[in-house]
């Protein structure tokens, strides 16, 4: 029996020649007198087509390259960048940042992160799954969940399917001797709809995003979702002011967790920018409430074994018995404030926000809305109205009336507004239907209190 050939992972042998080219750049810099230096370089693929109406609108075949180089002389540090990997290119890059450092004043807190918290071990991940689909299988994908949207009575026209694949590849190296290979995809469906009726025209949407093309949600089913919501908010109205509880919509609740991230990331913190300074060791949420970073879940939308500067990832708490655990922080921000890197340059890897009550229950989004009884579920927010230096929240809102724990009409044309650490103090549950689009992964958050202003 003769041996079948097994031919070679061409994007194995792209990272081995990315690696090589950080590697020979750090010791180009070395060479013209930088003390350390890092590089990220990066090739990233894709393929994203659009329809509407049954018609192609767009098909956009990518491929971009990314060069990234700092290099510091002492405290000192320059940076360049370029999109074109040719020698020439490189070089004049590198003779940029090098003389940037050179005029640039002293920095006691720059530098590469500490050679001891590099990564040593790199667990696959399973982030990699090239989606094996042509421009003529992605037409025929979007035309089919657009239909299976259109099918819907009282869906009057569409605002289009998207249908993208993407993958890409990424060495981090620096002169501690440190290479980090990464590789992962990601994919995702999308289709926004319209309705219409005496009332008015309401549009909505749904997507999907996966890192493989076989987790999706079919074609039907997404385009079920997107008519189901769209048809939902007609008939919206107003509501009078007043204060009531609030439900965020699992993917709306993310958000909130990202103030919460933004609040307790190094940048903030260093610049004195944050209503969570010295927290830490504090009571922020409920003592039920627990928020966990977890890199190394396989398929995860953050998942990674090192961090933009090379440092391992690690298991950890962020709130834990509603206690601020720990800050968010890379090498820079935290030498700022005289403490240890927690592994974050780059942001944060796959946060989950455990479901749970006073009363221990875990809920279902229907058990959600029981406990929220008579107020308000949000399912989309407007504006940009929330302050990390105070706190303060108010945005603009939409979503649905529910008494009783049943959804009784929809909701347009308000602002909800609260302050976020009385938001935090005042979560009453969180969900078990979590959304899994997100590196932020909860369910549905539901609020004891919010000022709901309207006519």
């Amino acid at each position: 029996m003769s041996e079948v050939a097994i031919s070679p992972d061409p994007s194995l042998h792209e990272l081995d020649r990315l690696a090589g080219l950080a590697e020979d750049v750090i010791r180009r810099a070395r060479a013209a007198g930088a003390s350390q230096a890092e590089v990220a370089a990066s090739i990233d693929t894709g393929l994203s087509v659009n329809v509407r109406l049954g018609e192609v609108e767009t098909v956009e075949h990518t491929r971009d390259r990314g060069f990234g180089l700092t290099v510091y002389f002492g405290q000192r540090k320059g940076s360049a960048s370029t999109a074109d990997l040719h020698p020439d290119s490189i070089q004049a890059t590198l003779d940029q940042a090098c003389a940037i450092a050179r005029y640039t004043e002293e920095d006691p807190a720059a530098g590469l992160a500490d050679a001891a918290r590099m990564a040593t071990a790199f667990p696959d991940l399973d982030l990699w799954h090239p989606w094996d689909i042509d421009t003529a299988q992605a037409i025929e994908l979007g035309i089919a969940i657009e239909d299976a949207g259109r099918a819907h009575a009282g869906i009057s026209n569409s605002d289009g399917a998207s249908v993208q694949a993407g993958q890409g590849l990424s060495v981090y190296a620096n002169s501690h001797g440190f290479v980090g290979r990464e590789r992962g995809t990601r994919h995702s469906l999308s289709l926004a709809l319209i309705a219409g009726d005496e009332g008015g025209m309401q549009r909505d949407y749904w997507y999907d995003s996966v890192r493989a093309a076989g987790d999706f949600m079919s074609a039907q089913a997404l385009g079920d979702k997107a008519a189901e919501r769209t048809l939902a908010r007609l008939g919206a109205r107003s509501l009078s002011t007043r204060q009531c509880p609030v439900l965020f919509a699992p993917e709306l609740a993310r958000g909130l967790v990202g103030h919460l991230l933004g609040a307790v990331s190094g940048g903030a913190l260093y610049r004195q920018a944050s209503f969570l300074l010295d927290h830490v060791g504090k009571p922020v949420m409920p003592g039920w409430l627990n928020i966990d970073e977890r890199p190394h879940l396989p398929r995860g939308q953050g998942s990674g074994n090192f961090d933009a500067e090379g440092a391992a990832t690690r298991d950890s708490a962020l709130v834990e018995g509603g206690v601020l655990a720990r800050y968010v922080l890379g090498s820079y921000s935290a030498r700022k404030l005289g403490l240890q890197s927690t592994g974050n340059a780059g942001g944060i890897h796959n946060l989950i926000v455990e479901p749970g009550a006073a009363d221990g229950e875990r809920s279902d989004f229907q058990r959600m809305l029981q406990r929220l009884g008579t107020g308000l579920l949000v399912t989309e927010v407007m504006g940009q109205g929330v302050s990390i230096v105070t706190g303060d929240y108010s945005r603009g809102a939409s979503g649905f009336w529910v008494e009783n724990g049943v959804i009784a009409y929809p909701i347009e044309g308000i602002t909800i507004a609260a302050n976020l650490r009385d938001m935090f103090a005042g979560i009453v549950a969180v969900g078990a239907d979590v959304d899994p689009r997100s590196h932020i992964l909860t369910g549905s958050i539901l609020l004891e209190r919010m000022t709901v202003a309207g006519e």
